[in-house]
Parts: structure tokens; C-alpha cells; sequence
């Protein structure tokens, strides 16, 4: 399949479904630069105005994915790769999503595991690997026993020997392992969690519910939108499954090359606006 291949059947698609980094926002230099443009904005607009539902689904958390929600039509979000999410985004502001209390509701859902679980993985990981980089993140704060701001300028952590965290619900294990600690860290997980790899780098223990193909079949359902009416669209790993699961199944030009091979279409590049390219010419 190549980037011409972005025709495929224009079968009745109720909900579009887009990953942020990598597909629907712009690269830059840094993390921090990254953007989306107005030509994508105006697209979500127009689509959202004709009745088809737009969510975000991103392994960001709230405080470096809130900022994008807020400038599209967004009738739901899964943060965190699906740690995190909002049913409802016009109900939640910055501080409900980051204060780790539930709403009565229920517009909010975590799916994630005790912070004194957490720990206990990370203590044992850092007994039998000294010297990994690995944290926790919880509630919009990584408890971390290295310097986040090496990889993040502006997210919120703190120092700590895995003994001081607080009690509440922990969202995802972070880690950044060298190349050499790849093949012994695999056989180490613990069997409760799940681990997503992003952007090469990035390792993420996740409760193995959280995910982004359950986010989306939670999402559908909450919407009243068959899974066959759903187009996915993203780059990474993290995103195949979501994708797979979709009706539609789009990956950008530029994605890993595992995600290429399970794309039911390709469309442009990030850079190139290519969501928004797809929306214009397949709904609008």
C-alpha cells in the first residue's frame, strides 16, 4: 500500500477517531512545539457540524493534551493511551481531570491500578535492573527517580525512591530503558500490566484494560456509533490495534512501518495536513 491508496469505500462513517502526536499534530523541534494547524481545525469543524462525531485519543496526558481539545469540536477523549477518559469534554475543566476525584456522573472513567501497586513493581524493577530510568504518573504528576524535564519541559514531577508516593489510582508505569536493557526488561513485566512502546523510546506499563482499541469500543458504545461506522487514524504502535478494530483503519504516510502494513488506507503525511486532506476528501 502507498500514499496514493487513500481512496477505499465511502461507506456511512459516523466517528472519526485521531491520534495527536504524529498524525494529527504537526512535528517541530520539540516536544513542546508541536501544533496543529488551522486548515486541520477547520476540517473537525465542518465534519463535526454535519454530525459525525470527532474524539481525540492520545498517549498524552491532560496537561500537554488539554491544550489541542480545547480548540476542536471534541465529543470525547481518551488520555493516557486510555488511562483517562472524558465522555463528556464540554463537563470536565483542567482541574477535574488532574484532581483524581471522579465525578458522580460518570463522564469521567480511570482505568488504571493503586499507586502502592505501582510502587512495588518499581521497587522490584529497580532491584533486578539498577539504574532504569521509571516513574509513575498519577493524576497529572510523574513520580519519577530521574529528571522529566530531560524528555518534557513542562510536566509536572517529583524525585522519589518509590516510598513516598501518595495513595490513589496511578494511570501508567513510565520508563526510559537503554538499548541494552530492552530483551532482559521484557521478561521482568509483571503479568497485570500491559507494555506499550511509543515513539521508540517511551515504555508504558498500563492496566490492561488501557488501551487504545478498548477506549474506542467504550467511546462507540457511549455514542451509539456501530464499531463498522468508526475511522481511526494514527502513526505509532500504540495505535494498531485501534486501528484494526476501527471500520476504517487510516495511517498516516509517515507511521511506523508495522502500522503501514495493517492500515486498511494511507493518507498524507502529518506535515502535510493529511487528516485533514482524508476529511475533505472522503466526508466533506
Amino acid at each position: 500500500m502507498n500514499e496514493s491508496e487513500i481512496m477505499g469505500n465511502d461507506a456511512a462513517t459516523s466517528m472519526i477517531v485521531a491520534d495527536l502526536d504524529g498524525t494529527l499534530l504537526h512535528d517541530a523541534a520539540v516536544f513542546e512545539d508541536r501544533f496543529i494547524t488551522q486548515r486541520s481545525i477547520d476540517a473537525i469543524y465542518r465534519l463535526h457540524d454535519n454530525g459525525v462525531k470527532f474524539v481525540v485519543e492520545t498517549a498524552r496526558p491532560v496537561s500537554t493534551g488539554y491544550q489541542f481539545v480545547e480548540k476542536l469540536p471534541v465529543d470525547g477523549v481518551a488520555y493516557l493511551n486510555g488511562a483517562l477518559i472524558d465522555f463528556a469534554p464540554g463537563l470536565s475543566d483542567y482541574g477535574m481531570l488532574t484532581s483524581g476525584d471522579m465525578p458522580a456522573d460518570g463522564h469521567l472513567v480511570k482505568i488504571g491500578f493503586s499507586s502502592q501497586r505501582a510502587c512495588e513493581v518499581c521497587r522490584f524493577l529497580l532491584g533486578e535492573m539498577p539504574g532504569l530510568k521509571i516513574g509513575i504518573v498519577m493524576d497529572d504528576v510523574r513520580y519519577t527517580n530521574f529528571d522529566v524535564s530531560e524528555y518534557w519541559k513542562t510536566q509536572t514531577w517529583r524525585y522519589t525512591d518509590f516510598e513516598d508516593v501518595p495513595d490513589g489510582i496511578g494511570d501508567k508505569i513510565i520508563m526510559f530503558p537503554e538499548p541494552e536493557q530492552w530483551n532482559p526488561l521484557r521478561e521482568l513485566i509483571p503479568a497485570d500490566f500491559d507494555v506499550h512502546i511509543s515513539e521508540g523510546s517511551l515504555w508504558m506499563l498500563m492496566n490492561p484494560d488501557a488501551n487504545k482499541e478498548h477506549a474506542l469500543g467504550l467511546l462507540a458504545d457511549r455514542f451509539h456509533v456501530p464499531l463498522s461506522q468508526t475511522a481511526s487514524f494514527g502513526d505509532d504502535l500504540v495505535d494498531i490495534d485501534m486501528l484494526r478494530r476501527s471500520g476504517r483503519g487510516v495511517a498516516v504516510v509517515n507511521s511506523n512501518p508495522e502500522v503501514l502494513k495493517v492500515a486498511d488506507e494511507i493518507c498524507p503525511a502529518n506535515n502535510d495536513d493529511g487528516v485533514a486532506q482524508w476529511i475533505e476528501s472522503h466526508l466533506l
